[in-house]
Protein backbone atom coordinates (compact mmCIF):
# COMPACT_ATOMS: atom_id res chain seq x y z
CA UNK A 1 0.00 0.00 0.00
CA UNK A 2 1.55 3.15 -0.85
CA UNK A 3 0.78 5.64 1.69
CA UNK A 4 1.95 9.18 1.35
CA UNK A 5 0.45 8.49 4.31
CA UNK A 6 -2.11 7.25 2.19
CA UNK A 7 -3.70 3.99 2.79
CA UNK A 8 -2.79 2.65 6.07
CA UNK A 9 -6.21 3.75 7.04
CA UNK A 10 -8.56 0.90 7.00
CA UNK A 11 -11.15 0.89 4.34
CA UNK A 12 -13.32 -0.54 6.98
CA UNK A 13 -14.94 1.75 9.35
CA UNK A 14 -12.96 0.25 12.04
CA UNK A 15 -9.95 1.39 10.37
CA UNK A 16 -9.86 4.83 8.98
CA UNK A 17 -9.38 3.81 5.50
CA UNK A 18 -8.27 0.26 5.02
CA UNK A 19 -10.67 -2.38 4.13
CA UNK A 20 -11.55 -5.28 6.29
CA UNK A 21 -10.59 -8.66 5.02
CA UNK A 22 -13.71 -10.73 4.71
CA UNK A 23 -14.05 -13.47 7.24
CA UNK A 24 -14.22 -17.23 7.16
CA UNK A 25 -16.83 -17.18 4.42
CA UNK A 26 -14.24 -18.07 1.84
CA UNK A 27 -12.43 -14.92 0.78
CA UNK A 28 -9.46 -15.58 3.04
CA UNK A 29 -6.65 -17.68 1.68
CA UNK A 30 -6.13 -21.43 2.00
CA UNK A 31 -3.94 -22.56 4.85
CA UNK A 32 -1.30 -24.14 2.62
CA UNK A 33 -0.73 -20.80 0.92
CA UNK A 34 -0.39 -18.69 4.03
CA UNK A 35 2.78 -17.16 5.43
CA UNK A 36 3.72 -17.93 9.03
CA UNK A 37 3.12 -21.64 8.34
CA UNK A 38 -0.63 -21.25 7.81
CA UNK A 39 -3.45 -20.88 10.30
CA UNK A 40 -4.86 -24.06 11.80
CA UNK A 41 -8.44 -24.91 12.67
CA UNK A 42 -8.14 -23.46 16.16
CA UNK A 43 -7.08 -20.05 14.84
CA UNK A 44 -9.91 -20.19 12.36
CA UNK A 45 -12.29 -21.01 15.20
CA UNK A 46 -11.27 -17.77 16.91
CA UNK A 47 -11.49 -15.87 13.64
CA UNK A 48 -15.00 -17.20 13.04
CA UNK A 49 -16.05 -16.16 16.54
CA UNK A 50 -14.75 -12.65 15.93
CA UNK A 51 -16.40 -12.33 12.53
CA UNK A 52 -19.70 -13.52 13.98
CA UNK A 53 -19.81 -10.17 15.78
CA UNK A 54 -20.87 -6.83 14.31
CA UNK A 55 -18.34 -6.03 11.62
CA UNK A 56 -15.74 -3.35 11.30
CA UNK A 57 -17.91 -1.55 8.79
CA UNK A 58 -20.35 -0.69 11.57
CA UNK A 59 -18.36 0.69 14.53
CA UNK A 60 -20.12 1.71 17.71
CA UNK A 61 -19.34 5.26 18.84
CA UNK A 62 -18.59 4.30 22.42
CA UNK A 63 -15.76 3.46 24.80
CA UNK A 64 -17.88 2.17 27.68
CA UNK A 65 -18.17 -1.36 26.29
CA UNK A 66 -14.42 -1.85 25.82
CA UNK A 67 -13.70 -0.17 29.16
CA UNK A 68 -16.04 -2.57 30.93
CA UNK A 69 -14.45 -5.61 29.29
CA UNK A 70 -10.89 -4.61 30.21
CA UNK A 71 -12.04 -3.67 33.72
CA UNK A 72 -13.42 -7.18 34.19
CA UNK A 73 -10.09 -8.52 32.92
CA UNK A 74 -8.15 -6.54 35.51
CA UNK A 75 -7.14 -3.65 33.24
CA UNK A 76 -4.38 -5.40 31.25
CA UNK A 77 -3.88 -2.26 29.17
CA UNK A 78 -2.42 -0.46 32.17
CA UNK A 79 0.44 -2.97 32.49
CA UNK A 80 2.61 -1.27 29.84
CA UNK A 81 3.12 2.18 28.31
CA UNK A 82 1.57 2.90 24.91
CA UNK A 83 2.37 4.88 21.78
CA UNK A 84 -1.01 5.50 20.13
CA UNK A 85 -1.21 6.20 16.37
CA UNK A 86 -4.08 7.75 14.43
CA UNK A 87 -4.52 9.69 11.18
CA UNK A 88 -6.19 9.17 7.82
CA UNK A 89 -3.21 7.84 5.92
CA UNK A 90 0.17 6.34 6.75
CA UNK A 91 -0.78 4.97 10.16
CA UNK A 92 0.35 1.40 9.67
CA UNK A 93 3.73 2.22 8.12
CA UNK A 94 4.41 4.79 10.82
CA UNK A 95 3.35 2.39 13.57
CA UNK A 96 5.52 -0.39 12.18
CA UNK A 97 8.58 1.84 11.92
CA UNK A 98 7.99 3.18 15.43
CA UNK A 99 7.76 -0.35 16.82
CA UNK A 100 10.91 -1.45 15.00
CA UNK A 101 12.94 1.47 16.36
CA UNK A 102 11.71 0.89 19.91
CA UNK A 103 12.50 -2.83 19.63
CA UNK A 104 16.02 -2.04 18.43
CA UNK A 105 16.50 -0.24 21.76
CA UNK A 106 16.11 -3.57 23.55
CA UNK A 107 12.47 -3.27 24.60
CA UNK A 108 9.98 -6.09 24.15
CA UNK A 109 7.23 -4.69 21.96
CA UNK A 110 3.60 -5.25 21.12
CA UNK A 111 2.09 -3.91 17.92
CA UNK A 112 -1.57 -3.74 16.95
CA UNK A 113 -2.44 -2.76 13.39
CA UNK A 114 -5.40 -3.22 11.06
CA UNK A 115 -6.43 -4.81 8.83
CA UNK A 116 -4.53 -7.97 7.88
CA UNK A 117 -3.38 -9.13 4.47
CA UNK A 118 -3.60 -12.89 4.97
CA UNK A 119 -3.69 -14.05 8.59
CA UNK A 120 -5.66 -12.39 11.36
CA UNK A 121 -2.63 -12.97 13.61
CA UNK A 122 -0.85 -10.20 11.68
CA UNK A 123 -2.93 -7.71 13.65
CA UNK A 124 -1.28 -8.65 16.97
CA UNK A 125 2.52 -8.65 16.81
CA UNK A 126 4.85 -9.58 19.67
CA UNK A 127 8.50 -8.58 19.36
CA UNK A 128 8.27 -8.16 15.61
CA UNK A 129 6.45 -11.42 14.81
CA UNK A 130 2.73 -12.18 14.41
CA UNK A 131 1.51 -13.71 17.63
CA UNK A 132 2.02 -17.47 17.79
CA UNK A 133 -1.09 -19.46 16.95
CA UNK A 134 -1.23 -21.21 20.32
CA UNK A 135 -0.91 -17.94 22.27
CA UNK A 136 -3.56 -16.32 20.07
CA UNK A 137 -6.01 -19.14 20.76
CA UNK A 138 -5.21 -19.50 24.46
CA UNK A 139 -5.61 -15.78 25.10
CA UNK A 140 -8.92 -15.81 23.26
CA UNK A 141 -10.18 -18.72 25.31
CA UNK A 142 -9.08 -16.93 28.49
CA UNK A 143 -11.04 -13.77 27.71
CA UNK A 144 -14.14 -15.43 26.20
CA UNK A 145 -16.03 -15.61 29.54
CA UNK A 146 -15.32 -11.92 30.13
CA UNK A 147 -16.55 -11.02 26.67
CA UNK A 148 -19.72 -13.02 27.33
CA UNK A 149 -20.29 -11.18 30.63
CA UNK A 150 -19.80 -7.84 28.91
CA UNK A 151 -22.14 -8.82 26.08
CA UNK A 152 -24.82 -9.78 28.58
CA UNK A 153 -24.52 -6.49 30.45
CA UNK A 154 -24.76 -4.58 27.19
CA UNK A 155 -27.80 -6.47 25.90
CA UNK A 156 -29.49 -6.11 29.29
CA UNK A 157 -29.19 -2.34 28.79
CA UNK A 158 -30.54 -2.57 25.27
CA UNK A 159 -27.13 -1.99 23.65
CA UNK A 160 -25.30 -3.93 20.98
CA UNK A 161 -22.87 -6.60 22.20
CA UNK A 162 -19.16 -6.07 21.66
CA UNK A 163 -18.32 -5.58 17.99
CA UNK A 164 -15.58 -7.37 16.06
CA UNK A 165 -13.12 -4.55 16.58
CA UNK A 166 -13.99 -4.03 20.25
CA UNK A 167 -13.45 -7.73 20.95
CA UNK A 168 -10.24 -7.73 18.91
CA UNK A 169 -8.96 -4.73 20.87
CA UNK A 170 -9.61 -6.49 24.17
CA UNK A 171 -7.81 -9.57 22.83
CA UNK A 172 -4.77 -7.56 21.73
CA UNK A 173 -4.52 -5.70 25.04
CA UNK A 174 -4.71 -9.00 26.91
CA UNK A 175 -2.09 -10.61 24.65
CA UNK A 176 0.33 -7.75 25.29
CA UNK A 177 -0.09 -8.08 29.05
CA UNK A 178 0.34 -11.84 28.93
CA UNK A 179 3.48 -11.71 26.75
CA UNK A 180 4.45 -9.45 28.60
CA UNK A 181 5.59 -6.43 26.57
CA UNK A 182 7.57 -3.39 27.70
CA UNK A 183 5.69 -1.06 25.37
CA UNK A 184 2.81 -1.35 22.90
CA UNK A 185 2.39 0.60 19.67
CA UNK A 186 -1.31 0.64 18.92
CA UNK A 187 -2.95 1.84 15.71
CA UNK A 188 -6.43 3.32 15.92
CA UNK A 189 -9.16 1.53 14.03
CA UNK A 190 -11.30 4.48 13.01
CA UNK A 191 -11.20 8.10 14.07
CA UNK A 192 -9.86 8.32 17.59
CA UNK A 193 -12.14 9.77 20.24
CA UNK A 194 -14.59 6.85 20.34
CA UNK A 195 -12.37 4.18 18.81
CA UNK A 196 -12.11 1.14 21.10
CA UNK A 197 -8.32 1.45 21.27
CA UNK A 198 -8.76 4.79 23.04
CA UNK A 199 -9.21 3.00 26.35
CA UNK A 200 -5.40 2.97 26.60
CA UNK A 201 -3.55 5.55 28.67
CA UNK A 202 -0.88 6.43 26.13
CA UNK A 203 2.22 8.45 26.86
CA UNK A 204 2.77 9.49 23.22
CA UNK A 205 0.12 10.15 20.60
CA UNK A 206 0.96 10.21 16.89
CA UNK A 207 -1.22 11.81 14.22
CA UNK A 208 -0.38 11.08 10.60
CA UNK A 209 -1.83 13.24 7.78
CA UNK A 210 -5.54 13.91 8.14
CA UNK A 211 -7.73 13.96 5.03
CA UNK A 212 -11.35 13.27 4.19
CA UNK A 213 -12.26 9.59 4.31
CA UNK A 214 -15.15 7.79 6.00
CA UNK A 215 -17.09 11.05 5.92
CA UNK A 216 -20.26 9.25 6.99
CA UNK A 217 -18.66 8.20 10.25
CA UNK A 218 -16.12 10.95 10.89
CA UNK A 219 -17.44 14.13 9.29
CA UNK A 220 -17.42 15.87 5.92
CA UNK A 221 -14.61 18.36 6.65
CA UNK A 222 -10.96 17.94 7.53
CA UNK A 223 -11.56 19.97 10.70
CA UNK A 224 -14.32 17.61 11.90
CA UNK A 225 -12.19 14.56 11.21
CA UNK A 226 -9.14 16.07 12.91
CA UNK A 227 -11.29 16.93 15.93
CA UNK A 228 -12.34 13.29 16.25
CA UNK A 229 -8.79 12.04 15.82
CA UNK A 230 -7.43 14.51 18.37
CA UNK A 231 -9.60 12.70 20.90
CA UNK A 232 -6.71 10.28 21.57
CA UNK A 233 -4.61 13.07 23.11
CA UNK A 234 -4.18 12.49 26.84
CA UNK A 235 -3.37 15.05 29.57
CA UNK A 236 0.26 16.14 29.88
CA UNK A 237 1.41 13.83 27.11
CA UNK A 238 3.66 14.16 24.06
CA UNK A 239 1.93 14.63 20.70
CA UNK A 240 3.78 14.12 17.41
CA UNK A 241 2.12 15.09 14.15
CA UNK A 242 2.87 14.85 10.46
CA UNK A 243 2.54 18.06 8.47
CA UNK A 244 -1.15 18.97 8.39
CA UNK A 245 -3.50 21.30 6.59
CA UNK A 246 -4.23 24.52 8.53
CA UNK A 247 -7.71 23.26 9.48
CA UNK A 248 -6.40 19.99 10.88
CA UNK A 249 -3.48 21.63 12.66
CA UNK A 250 -5.79 24.11 14.39
CA UNK A 251 -7.76 21.21 15.90
CA UNK A 252 -4.61 19.45 17.08
CA UNK A 253 -3.25 22.65 18.61
CA UNK A 254 -6.53 23.22 20.41
CA UNK A 255 -6.55 19.69 21.82
CA UNK A 256 -2.91 19.91 22.92
CA UNK A 257 -3.55 23.20 24.67
CA UNK A 258 -6.63 21.88 26.47
CA UNK A 259 -4.75 18.80 27.70
CA UNK A 260 -1.56 20.73 28.51
CA UNK A 261 0.38 18.44 26.18
CA UNK A 262 3.42 19.20 24.06
CA UNK A 263 2.93 19.20 20.28
CA UNK A 264 5.74 18.62 17.78
CA UNK A 265 4.70 19.09 14.15
CA UNK A 266 6.65 18.04 11.09
CA UNK A 267 8.07 21.09 9.38
CA UNK A 268 8.65 23.07 12.55
CA UNK A 269 9.38 20.63 15.38
CA UNK A 270 11.21 18.13 13.17
CA UNK A 271 11.68 17.53 9.44
CA UNK A 272 13.02 15.44 6.59
CA UNK A 273 16.29 17.03 5.51
CA UNK A 274 16.81 14.85 2.44
CA UNK A 275 15.74 11.56 0.90
CA UNK A 276 17.59 9.76 -1.89
CA UNK A 277 16.40 6.62 -3.69
CA UNK A 278 18.60 3.60 -3.03
CA UNK A 279 18.56 -0.08 -3.88
CA UNK A 280 15.75 -1.63 -1.86
CA UNK A 281 14.50 1.64 -0.42
CA UNK A 282 15.99 5.07 0.27
CA UNK A 283 18.54 6.99 2.31
CA UNK A 284 16.92 9.55 4.56
CA UNK A 285 18.36 12.34 6.70
CA UNK A 286 16.12 13.66 9.46
CA UNK A 287 16.27 16.57 11.84
CA UNK A 288 14.50 15.14 14.82
CA UNK A 289 13.16 16.83 17.92
CA UNK A 290 16.39 16.20 19.83
CA UNK A 291 19.03 15.35 17.24
CA UNK A 292 19.97 15.08 13.59
CA UNK A 293 20.35 11.69 11.91
CA UNK A 294 22.00 11.37 8.51
CA UNK A 295 21.83 8.75 5.77
CA UNK A 296 19.48 6.33 7.47
CA UNK A 297 18.43 3.44 5.27
CA UNK A 298 14.66 3.03 5.07
CA UNK A 299 13.73 -0.21 3.25
CA UNK A 300 10.45 1.25 1.98
CA UNK A 301 9.78 3.10 -1.26
CA UNK A 302 8.29 6.54 -1.79
CA UNK A 303 8.94 10.00 -0.44
CA UNK A 304 5.93 9.62 1.83
CA UNK A 305 7.77 6.84 3.64
CA UNK A 306 10.62 9.26 4.38
CA UNK A 307 8.07 11.50 6.10
CA UNK A 308 6.59 8.53 7.93
CA UNK A 309 10.09 7.66 9.13
CA UNK A 310 10.61 11.20 10.44
CA UNK A 311 7.35 10.99 12.38
CA UNK A 312 8.35 7.60 13.79
CA UNK A 313 11.73 8.96 14.88
CA UNK A 314 10.09 11.93 16.59
CA UNK A 315 7.63 9.58 18.30
CA UNK A 316 10.44 7.43 19.71
CA UNK A 317 12.39 10.51 20.81
CA UNK A 318 9.28 11.66 22.63
CA UNK A 319 8.74 8.25 24.20
CA UNK A 320 12.27 7.48 25.35
CA UNK A 321 13.36 10.95 26.47
CA UNK A 322 10.38 13.31 26.21
CA UNK A 323 12.08 14.82 23.16
CA UNK A 324 15.10 16.05 25.09
CA UNK A 325 17.61 13.31 24.28
CA UNK A 326 18.88 12.30 20.85
CA UNK A 327 18.64 8.63 19.88
CA UNK A 328 21.76 6.54 19.42
CA UNK A 329 22.29 6.74 15.67
CA UNK A 330 23.49 3.13 15.30
CA UNK A 331 20.49 1.76 17.18
CA UNK A 332 18.15 3.99 15.20
CA UNK A 333 19.71 2.86 11.93
CA UNK A 334 19.28 -0.78 12.96
CA UNK A 335 15.63 -0.23 13.84
CA UNK A 336 14.72 1.56 10.64
CA UNK A 337 16.61 -0.89 8.45
CA UNK A 338 14.61 -3.74 9.96
CA UNK A 339 11.23 -2.07 9.44
CA UNK A 340 8.72 -3.64 7.11
CA UNK A 341 5.32 -2.59 5.86
CA UNK A 342 3.83 -5.38 3.76
CA UNK A 343 1.60 -4.40 0.90
CA UNK A 344 3.01 -0.91 0.59
CA UNK A 345 4.67 -0.45 -2.81
CA UNK A 346 5.95 -4.02 -2.49
CA UNK A 347 7.34 -6.12 -5.36
CA UNK A 348 6.06 -9.70 -5.11
CA UNK A 349 7.00 -11.30 -8.45
CA UNK A 350 9.30 -10.96 -11.44
CA UNK A 351 9.13 -11.45 -15.21
CA UNK A 352 7.13 -9.30 -15.34
CA UNK A 353 7.59 -7.37 -12.12
CA UNK A 354 4.40 -7.31 -10.06
CA UNK A 355 4.10 -4.54 -7.47
CA UNK A 356 1.24 -4.37 -4.97
CA UNK A 357 0.04 -1.26 -3.21
CA UNK A 358 -3.15 -0.84 -1.21
CA UNK A 359 -3.80 2.79 -2.04
CA UNK A 360 -7.59 3.02 -2.05
CA UNK A 361 -8.43 6.72 -1.99
CA UNK A 362 -7.30 9.71 -4.07
CA UNK A 363 -4.72 10.81 -1.48
CA UNK A 364 -3.16 7.35 -1.47
CA UNK A 365 -3.30 7.06 -5.25
CA UNK A 366 -1.52 10.40 -5.67
CA UNK A 367 1.23 9.20 -3.35
CA UNK A 368 1.48 5.99 -5.34
CA UNK A 369 1.65 7.89 -8.65
CA UNK A 370 4.50 9.97 -7.28
CA UNK A 371 6.44 7.09 -5.75
CA UNK A 372 6.10 4.35 -8.38
CA UNK A 373 8.22 5.93 -11.16
CA UNK A 374 11.03 6.59 -8.68
CA UNK A 375 11.01 3.16 -7.07
CA UNK A 376 10.18 1.12 -10.18
CA UNK A 377 10.88 3.11 -13.38
CA UNK A 378 8.80 1.76 -16.23
CA UNK A 379 7.67 2.91 -19.64
CA UNK A 380 4.54 0.80 -19.48
CA UNK A 381 2.52 0.12 -16.34
CA UNK A 382 -0.43 -2.26 -16.48
CA UNK A 383 -2.70 -1.62 -13.53
CA UNK A 384 -4.95 -4.25 -11.95
CA UNK A 385 -7.47 -2.04 -10.18
CA UNK A 386 -10.50 -2.77 -8.03
CA UNK A 387 -12.15 -0.67 -5.35
CA UNK A 388 -14.89 -0.73 -2.73
CA UNK A 389 -18.27 0.73 -3.50
CA UNK A 390 -18.06 3.51 -0.90
CA UNK A 391 -14.76 4.93 -2.15
CA UNK A 392 -14.07 7.86 -4.47
CA UNK A 393 -13.52 5.75 -7.56
CA UNK A 394 -13.26 8.69 -9.95
CA UNK A 395 -10.69 10.49 -7.81
CA UNK A 396 -8.69 7.29 -7.46
CA UNK A 397 -8.54 6.77 -11.24
CA UNK A 398 -7.71 10.40 -11.97
CA UNK A 399 -4.74 10.19 -9.64
CA UNK A 400 -3.35 7.19 -11.55
CA UNK A 401 -4.35 8.21 -15.09
CA UNK A 402 -0.90 9.53 -16.05
CA UNK A 403 0.98 6.67 -14.38
CA UNK A 404 -0.93 3.60 -15.60
CA UNK A 405 -1.03 2.99 -19.35
CA UNK A 406 -3.54 0.12 -19.34
CA UNK A 407 -6.20 -0.51 -16.68
CA UNK A 408 -7.34 -4.08 -16.10
CA UNK A 409 -10.50 -3.48 -14.10
CA UNK A 410 -11.60 -6.16 -11.65
CA UNK A 411 -13.22 -6.29 -8.24
CA UNK A 412 -11.96 -7.14 -4.74
CA UNK A 413 -13.35 -10.09 -2.82
CA UNK A 414 -16.37 -9.41 -0.63
CA UNK A 415 -19.81 -7.88 -0.79
CA UNK A 416 -18.58 -4.30 -0.45
CA UNK A 417 -16.66 -4.36 -3.75
CA UNK A 418 -17.70 -2.08 -6.59
CA UNK A 419 -18.85 -4.25 -9.48
CA UNK A 420 -16.17 -4.54 -12.16
CA UNK A 421 -18.48 -3.35 -14.94
CA UNK A 422 -19.61 -0.36 -12.90
CA UNK A 423 -16.01 0.54 -12.03
CA UNK A 424 -15.02 0.10 -15.68
CA UNK A 425 -17.51 2.77 -16.70
CA UNK A 426 -15.82 5.18 -14.31
CA UNK A 427 -12.37 4.29 -15.63
CA UNK A 428 -13.44 4.60 -19.27
CA UNK A 429 -14.92 8.03 -18.57
CA UNK A 430 -11.55 9.16 -17.23
CA UNK A 431 -9.00 7.53 -19.56
CA UNK A 432 -10.88 6.28 -22.63
CA UNK A 433 -12.11 2.88 -23.73
CA UNK A 434 -8.89 1.95 -25.54
CA UNK A 435 -6.98 1.82 -22.25
CA UNK A 436 -9.42 -0.40 -20.36
CA UNK A 437 -9.85 -4.16 -20.09
CA UNK A 438 -12.57 -5.63 -17.86
CA UNK A 439 -12.03 -8.94 -16.05
CA UNK A 440 -14.21 -9.56 -12.95
CA UNK A 441 -12.18 -12.60 -11.86
CA UNK A 442 -9.19 -11.37 -9.87
CA UNK A 443 -7.07 -14.39 -10.79
CA UNK A 444 -7.84 -13.90 -14.48
CA UNK A 445 -7.25 -10.15 -14.20
CA UNK A 446 -3.79 -10.74 -12.79
CA UNK A 447 -2.94 -13.17 -15.59
CA UNK A 448 -4.34 -10.78 -18.21
CA UNK A 449 -2.20 -7.96 -16.82
CA UNK A 450 0.91 -10.12 -16.89
CA UNK A 451 0.22 -11.06 -20.49
CA UNK A 452 -0.27 -7.41 -21.44
CA UNK A 453 2.98 -6.47 -19.74
CA UNK A 454 4.82 -9.24 -21.58
CA UNK A 455 3.35 -8.07 -24.88
CA UNK A 456 4.12 -4.39 -24.28
CA UNK A 457 6.84 -2.79 -26.35
CA UNK A 458 8.89 -2.00 -23.26
CA UNK A 459 11.50 -4.16 -21.54
CA UNK A 460 10.68 -2.68 -18.13
CA UNK A 461 6.88 -3.14 -18.30
CA UNK A 462 5.39 -3.96 -14.93
CA UNK A 463 2.09 -4.87 -13.30
CA UNK A 464 0.69 -2.71 -10.51
CA UNK A 465 -2.10 -4.00 -8.26
CA UNK A 466 -3.91 -1.29 -6.30
CA UNK A 467 -7.22 -0.10 -4.91
CA UNK A 468 -8.02 -2.45 -2.05
CA UNK A 469 -6.05 -4.12 0.73
CA UNK A 470 -8.32 -7.15 0.53
CA UNK A 471 -7.44 -7.45 -3.14
CA UNK A 472 -3.74 -6.93 -2.46
CA UNK A 473 -3.79 -9.68 0.14
CA UNK A 474 -5.52 -12.04 -2.27
CA UNK A 475 -3.00 -11.30 -5.04
CA UNK A 476 -0.10 -11.84 -2.64
CA UNK A 477 -1.66 -15.18 -1.75
CA UNK A 478 -2.09 -16.14 -5.42
CA UNK A 479 1.56 -15.39 -6.15
CA UNK A 480 2.67 -17.21 -3.00
CA UNK A 481 0.62 -20.26 -4.02
CA UNK A 482 2.22 -20.18 -7.49
CA UNK A 483 5.63 -20.34 -5.84
CA UNK A 484 4.58 -23.32 -3.74
CA UNK A 485 3.22 -25.16 -6.76
CA UNK A 486 6.44 -24.55 -8.70
CA UNK A 487 8.53 -25.70 -5.76
CA UNK A 488 10.30 -22.37 -5.59
CA UNK A 489 8.78 -20.84 -2.47
CA UNK A 490 7.64 -17.25 -2.63
CA UNK A 491 8.34 -15.37 -5.82
CA UNK A 492 9.99 -12.38 -4.24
Amino acid sequence: MSDSNAYDDHDDPAGDGIEIPVGPSGDQTPADALPYGGDDDEVRRVEAALYARIGEQAPERRLTATRRAVELLGDPHLAYPVIHVTGTNGKTSTARMTESIVRAHGLRTGLMTSPHLVSIRERIVIDGEPIAADRFVENWDDITPILAMTDQELTDRGEQPLTFFEALTVLALACFAEAPVDVAVIEVGMGGEWDSTNVVQSQVQVITPVAIDHAKQLGSTVAEIARTKSGIIKPSSSVVSSAQTPEALAELERAAELTESTLAVEGTGFSVVSDTPAVGGQLVSVQGIAGRYDDLFVPLFGQHQAHNAAVAIAAVESFLGRGSQALDEDVLAEGLAAATSPGRLQPIAQEPTVVVDAAHNPHGARALAEALPVAFPSEHVVGVVGILGDKDARGFVRALADTVQTFVVTQPPGDRALDADAFARVVVAEVGEDRVVVEPSLEQALQEARDLADEADAEDALVLVAGSIVMVGKVMDLVHAEGLRSGGGEAE
